[in-house]
């Protein structure tokens, strides 16, 4: 596998950063559209999840993987962003530094430069 893509969304959908790697095939669609629909793929997988669980899920839903891809999903949010004063809750990340070490991390991956087989 591969990184292609990172988007990050608040908890009320609005998407806060998008970061692109490797990607060599495009959707077709705006940028935007594309984050209402990962964003509405997300929410309704993680609702099916919660509602169908046997037990009470602590994680919830992680990731899921076909045979060409997978796709993770992850509640964190980074120091760079949290601690930086000039961050305003609900707004777009603009912080170069964040970038620059979520380049550094994604580039570190071993999935970062492996190719699906």
């Amino acid at each position: 596998m591969t990184i292609y893509n990172l988007y990050i969304f608040d908890k009320l959908g609005t998407l806060l950063y998008y970061g692109e790697w490797n990607r060599l095939k495009q959707s077709g669609i705006t940028k935007d559209e594309e984050a209402k629909l990962m964003y509405g793929m997300l929410f309704s997988i993680k609702s099916f999840v919660s509602k169908i669980s046997p037990i009470e899920p602590r994680e919830g839903f992680l990731y899921y993987k076909t045979n060409k891809y997978a796709l993770h999903y992850l509640e964190i949010w980074v120091e760079y962003v949290v601690r930086n004063p000039l961050w305003t809750i609900g707004t777009p990340v603009t912080s170069d530094i964040f970038k620059a070490k979520l380049d550094d991390f994604v580039k570190q991956s071993p999935l970062y430069g492996s190719k699906i087989i």
